[in-house]
């Protein structure tokens, strides 16, 4: 059978199971979402694979595991369907009336920054809108939108910014900047540097903490060291800006935030910020929405784009990210 026969006998049902079962990477949680028996999305997965020709999806243990093949078709089925959802949709989105449910990737500093703003507008709109806050483990996050595992992240990124305006036009991720800010070197109150200007050599001298979303110990600060030929010592690594705070207050412990996180720590009071040694200026953090443009037509996620702007001060996204 040829590939034009192929397509002729293409069953959109088959194409709805599979984007499921590749979202889930599990038969069962996909037959739920999808309101059918675990054999007939069994069914739907054997037919599609007559069609394509191809293994698509592995079985182990603890799911399903996709093959190359289904790796390189999902993105193009998941805007396909995208496509054809917004083409019959409806064209307006009532957060009074419409109930929703929306993935959001985030730290728990951004979070703390637009999670209250959010939960007010919610609250005096009486929306029916849930919101599911998931932890943000990357600096770059393209990845997970493509997949349809977040319907926004919001963060620092530079490395998938810097992609999305090399990639122009051709982008699939879209980008709003939502604040600016800047990092300061963070310690105790009484901490022995914390009068006067902070020298780079007592910098370098000091022990450190590492706030690392990826776990990883070596950071931004490290390469800018690494660039003056110096190197810091860093006792602790954590992923939470809460938690950093914590330690910072009860120790000797430097560490390096941005300063609009200062609030996340929960330990203002008992803090202090100071300039970075000159040597080291970083520039500012440019906190960014990312979202798939899949995305940018649906009026529910139009919505939500605009409650985060909403929630930073800002007037709601026109939506192009452009």
């Amino acid at each position: 059978m040829n590939a034009a026969l192929n397509f002729r006998h293409l069953d959109l049902n088959l194409l709805r199971v599979f984007d499921a079962v590749m979202n889930e990477r599990n038969l069962t949680r996909a037959a739920h979402n999808l309101a059918l028996s675990q054999s007939a999305v069994s069914h739907a997965l054997k037919r599609l694979r007559t069609l394509v020709g191809d293994e698509l999806l592995t079985r182990t243990a603890f799911g399903v595991v996709p093959t190359p093949k289904a790796e390189a078709l999902w993105p193009s089925v998941r805007t396909a369907l995208a496509q054809l959802e917004r083409a019959i949709a409806p064209s307006s989105f009532d957060p009074r009336t419409d109930a929703a449910n929306f993935l959001l990737m985030m730290a728990d500093a951004t979070a703390v920054i637009l999670l209250p703003g959010m939960v007010s507008r919610l609250e005096k709109l009486q929306a029916l809108a849930n919101l599911q806050v998931l932890p943000l483990t990357t600096r770059d996050p393209r990845k997970l939108l493509e997949n349809n595992e977040a319907d926004v992240a919001i963060g620092y990124f530079p490395t998938a910014v810097m992609a999305i305006l090399r990639q122009g036009l051709d982008s699939a991720i879209r980008r709003e900047r939502l604040y600016e800010s800047e990092y300061q070197c963070v310690m105790r109150v009484g901490h022995p540097l914390a009068d006067g200007e902070l020298t780079l050599d007592g910098f370098c001298a000091a022990q450190h903490l590492s706030v690392s979303l990826s776990g990883r110990a070596h950071g931004t600060i490290d390469a800018a060291l690494a660039a003056l030929g110096r190197q810091r010592r860093v006792a602790l690594t954590v992923n939470q800006f809460f938690t950093a705070g914590q330690v910072v207050a009860d120790s000797d412990l430097l560490t390096v935030l941005p300063t609009s996180f200062m609030r996340a720590t929960g330990h203002q009071e008992r803090l202090v910020t100071r300039p970075l040694p000159a040597e080291l200026a970083m520039g500012g953090v440019h906190v960014e929405m990312l979202w798939h443009s899949r995305h940018d037509e649906q009026p529910g996620h139009r919505w939500l784009r605009g409650l985060v702007m909403e929630a930073c001060g800002r007037g709601p996204s026109d939506g192009s990210g452009r």
